[in-house]
């Protein structure tokens, strides 16, 4: 019987897969463990189901040398774990593709809907007490329908987004490592700002994608033009988004993750015209259930010696 270390706690009945084996928790809280914690739990186990929040490293992986077999992540996104040093200790890393394209993408569209029509800083309002009556001039936010829409990265949510769109009678104009072949291809990622009025980003975290949209980049968008990130916080510099909200150099931003989550760049936090949430793309009972039960089944099938159909091939 193998040893699995479930870092949190997770929703669903996908563990059920892994019944034959006995599963590990340490952490009754539901917090992030310790990267000592971690450490020392690598040794006496075969697998591994962590989430983002876990950072798998290369120390974590080589304490687990001669015994651990693979590392589940419970998330599509896989730079919390050192690929590299996994596949120098014979470590497996699967992931969680596919399964939450649509939630994410819907949740990528609702801030694409909600930052364009400024609805946080009209609740805000609201809800404070603030608001005093209709005016005709009160939060006039942007017309979705009719926009252009640049999507960065092209990948499994990004075309689901731009099928969203097309519902909205969007256009579009794409960028990304290589031409899909089928859309507007713009390989000159400035010149994709200058043709859109809003960017949506889907790239993975990277040292290639940090601060891919930084303070020039920010800058040569225009007053009119909105930023939505469901991908990675690294890839934006959050204080010179909240600098450009708060020089009204954009009219709004939706942001479902952060470059130091949980934290939020308090400039950022403060700033005008922002729809913040706390990293719930793929959050809906579905979903995070069916992620779950695949990082499983990948566990399960390393655990006997098959080939997960969700293993990570390549950093």
């Amino acid at each position: 019987m193998a040893r699995v270390l479930v870092t949190r706690r997770l929703v669903g009945d996908g563990l059920a897969l892994l019944d034959d084996h006995e599963l590990v928790y340490l952490n009754s809280e539901d917090r992030p463990l310790t990267h000592a914690e971690l450490c020392e739990a690598s040794a006496n186990v075969d697998a591994i189901v962590c989430v983002l929040t876990d950072r798998i490293d290369a120390e974590v992986l080589a304490a687990g040398q001669g015994r651990l077999k693979v590392v589940a992540n419970v998330a599509v996104g896989f730079d919390n774990i050192d690929i590299v040093a996994a596949q120098r200790c014979g470590v497996a890393v699967c992931n969680t593709p596919g399964v939450l394209d649509d939630t994410t993408a819907d949740l990528a569209f609702l801030l694409i809907l909600a930052a364009s029509r400024l609805s946080s800083d009209a609740e805000r309002t609201l809800r404070t007490d603030g608001w005093k009556g209709f005016r005709i001039d009160q939060f006039l936010g942007r017309d979705v329908n009719g926009m252009t829409l640049g999507l960065v990265g092209y990948g499994r949510i990004a075309r689901r987004v731009a099928a969203r769109a097309a519902g909205f009678g969007m256009k579009l104009v794409v960028h990304s490592r290589t031409d899909p072949g089928e859309v507007d291809f713009e390989p000159d990622l400035d010149r994709l700002i200058s043709r859109v009025d809003i960017v949506s980003l889907h790239v993975p975290g990277t040292p290639e994608t940090k601060h891919l949209f930084d303070a020039r980049r920010i800058g040569l968008m225009d007053r009119n033009m909105v930023l939505v990130n469901t991908a990675r916080g690294s890839v934006v510099d959050e204080e010179a988004l909240a600098r450009a909200l708060d020089e009204g150099r954009l009219h709004a931003a939706g942001i479902d993750v952060f470059e130091r989550e949980p934290a939020v760049h308090p400039r950022l936090f403060a700033a005008p015209r922002t729809v913040l949430l706390p990293h719930i793309g793929s959050a809906s009972h579905a979903t995070r259930g069916e992620m779950v039960r695949l990082a499983a089944q990948g566990v399960a099938d390393v655990l006997a010696r098959r080939t997960p159909s969700n293993r990570v091939t390549s950093a």
